[in-house]
């Protein structure tokens, strides 16, 4: 959840990574040894500070309904919506630990307009929602009890998928994705244009909603050797599709100005060098003498485009964490920046179709769950199981979404080991909402019965929902738990929790506080352009009040409790970042009387890691795990990479 922050992100260069790619899959088409795993069809607390119970399932009796602003006709009644979150299932007590928050967000459904998408998470979550259950029901029935099952079960999350000769006489080709993309998941194509034209597309799209034709294209990528309407040379076009907004706006390589050529992980939307001249030199017959295309006469200067019709191309997709790159024969060719709503984790198929001879597609580094049954220090990584007479110093919700699998393992491996959380005077939680994906949730299932450290949300995981995550969180903090202090991060922040509560010691405020990385002189974004673009509508004002960045904040106890007191109350004002909406309930409880502290931390690095920091942002498993290991060897926070 990266992009609460109004700061582009720093993306380390893979170049080097994607020729190594390339060239692994050339010696696969050489030598053909891999097989196709997956199927041949496919490429494959009860604890409350106020003596109620958060698992006491309610009934609802108003005869309201939403309506999906998206579809006028299309009207949701809040009973069945409710019937499909929230009615009596048969789970087990420590099942029913995976929804200790979610009983008290029932309100949630009364609030579903107040932010993007919202309509759409809570209908879909009643479907996702009755799916698992029903999957979970079979389990208990013996159902799947089957070894040969069991194996296929434990298999549809792999971690990669391969086809070689994947030529066949229909002109689209689909490659399942069971589980997903995530940060780091790349694919890579292999193939030769043809035909008449040798244009040909790549779709990443979705699950089609019921009742809906076709699925959303997360991205369309098009290559159009002969151009097209607007101009006469080679161009490739992205752009997005969904069903209520139509075709997105393109982004065309090369750009037709120069000053939309922007940048997406500070790498280039459109690398400067496609439709520019070919500088590059040829040897002239038998003499060895090699001359410049254009030095010679006759010869027509050659423009740099990647693809070529009748030449194999080795071509990989990659998912950063601001957008999706392809590099071209190990050359990074674009790059194109998610759309709102239009997330990596729904992209379920890859569609190739057009004038293309398809030969390989390798889609690598997919999430995927961890076998526990081979996790040797799998009790180690159990969370301690809360007690009333224990009293809790903080809690910490961790932001992260279903198939982070990967990132949460490496939580659990590292910052999440200090003697306060296996103590239990420091508790840690993950917050994840529902996936569209019944293998993903499945998969979640098991890891929230193995770990115990899931809070489950009654919503389908958007970036524009991050807000109800926050709230959430100041729910199980206060209602599940009654913790001196609240603290938010990301799966992808690595915190240092003996200096947070040091920090948190020295400066002994206990009411009142906001402790992080205050920006307390920021505007809100108000091109259309922009991925954080708030409209007046949606803030009005010239600036935000004091606020703390998205990868570590902590609140004081009563912050926390007032935060869930408002919502209750329909005082709390919804807004899609939710660091900034943190700062706008604080300023609103300031307007009421609160004595409010702000305590700024610089140590708190939101865009990467430097040495000496208290919270690192952007890192992945491996350097979460070096940070770790740097942390025990030395007892110095040094970031990786130093010697």
């Amino acid at each position: 959840m990266k992009a609460e922050t109004p700061h582009l992100t720093r993306m380390k260069k893979w170049y080097g990574g994607a020729l190594v790619s390339s060239l692994f899959m050339l010696l696969l088409l050489r030598y053909g040894f891999m097989k196709n795993p997956v199927e041949e069809s496919y490429l494959m607390n009860p604890f409350s500070s106020n003596g109620t119970n958060p698992l006491e399932w309610v009934r609802f009796t108003a005869p309201l309904a939403l309506q999906n602003p998206g579809n006028a006709s299309q009207v949701i009644s809040i009973d069945a919506i409710a019937f499909s979150l929230f009615a009596l299932r048969n789970l087990s007590k420590g099942e029913q630990q995976s929804l200790l928050t979610w009983n008290l967000l029932k309100n949630l459904i009364n609030h579903s307009h107040a932010l993007p998408n919202g309509v759409e998470a809570i209908k879909e979550a009643g479907s996702a929602w009755n799916s698992l259950m029903d999957s979970i029901e079979e389990e208990k029935l013996g159902y799947g009890n089957d070894n040969s099952s069991r194996k296929a079960k434990e298999k549809q999350c792999p971690h990669f998928l391969n086809k070689m000769n994947a030529t066949e006489p229909e002109s689209h080709y689909k490659v399942r994705v069971p589980c997903g993309l995530t940060q780091g998941s790349s694919i890579t194509i292999i193939g030769i244009p043809n035909g008449l034209l040798g244009d040909f597309r790549i779709d990443l799209t979705g699950e089609a909603l019921p009742g809906e034709p076709d699925p959303p294209i997360i991205l369309h990528y098009n290559v159009r050797l002969h151009g097209d309407k607007i101009t006469e040379d080679p161009v490739i076009v992205q752009n997005t599709w969904t069903i209520a907004h139509d075709w997105g706006e393109e982004v065309r390589c090369p750009p037709p100005t120069p000053e939309e050529n922007e940048k997406v992980d500070e790498l280039e939307q459109c690398n400067k060098l496609v439709g520019k001249d070919d500088n590059r030199t040829i040897r002239v017959h038998s003499h060895g003498l090699r001359l410049p295309l254009m030095g010679l006469q006759g010869v027509k200067p050659r423009r740099y485009f990647p693809f070529k019709q009748g030449s194999l191309f080795v071509a990989t997709l990659r998912v950063g964490p601001e957008g999706v790159q392809m590099t071209v024969d190990g050359k990074h060719v674009t790059s194109f920046a998610y759309r709102e709503t239009l997330e990596p984790w729904l992209v379920s198929e890859v569609r190739i179709s057009g004038d293309v001879k398809l030969i390989s597609v390798l889609a690598s580094g997919l999430p995927t769950s961890e076998d526990s049954d081979h996790t040797i220090d799998i009790e180690a990584l159990k969370s301690v199981p809360l007690s009333i007479q224990r009293p809790v110093d903080l809690f910490i919700g961790v932001f992260s979404t279903a198939n982070n699998f990967k990132r949460r393992m490496a939580v659990r491996r590292t910052w999440m080991q200090y003697p306060e959380v296996r103590s239990g005077t420091v508790v840690v939680r993950f917050f994840v909402g529902l996936h569209k994906n019944h293998i993903v949730n499945d998969e979640l299932w098991n890891e929230a019965r193995t770990y115990g450290d899931i809070q489950l949300m009654p919503f389908v995981d958007y970036y524009s929902l991050i807000t109800w995550k926050t709230l959430a969180i100041c729910i199980f903090g206060t209602e599940v738990v009654s913790a001196k202090f609240v603290m938010k991060t990301d799966d992808d922040a690595f915190v240092r929790l003996d200096e947070v509560m040091a920090s948190l010691s020295r400066i002994n405020v206990t009411h009142g506080l906001l402790y992080g990385l205050i920006n307390s002189d920021s505007q809100p974004h108000r091109s259309t352009d922009s991925k954080w673009f708030i409209s007046p509508e949606e803030w009005s004002e010239e600036k935000y009040p004091p606020w703390a960045h998205g990868p570590g904040y902590v609140v004081s106890h009563d912050i926390a409790k007032a935060v869930y007191k408002r919502f209750n109350e329909v005082r709390l004002k919804m807004f899609k970042l939710e660091d900034v909406a943190m700062g706008i309930w604080i300023a609103d409880m300031q307007k009421d009387g609160l004595e409010v502290h702000y305590e700024k931390e610089e140590r708190i690095f939101n865009e990467g890691c430097k040495d000496g920091y208290v919270i690192a942002h952007y890192q992945g498993p491996r350097e979460m795990m070096c940070l770790w290991q740097k942390l025990q060897e030395t007892k110095r926070a040094r970031c990786c990479g130093d010697p």
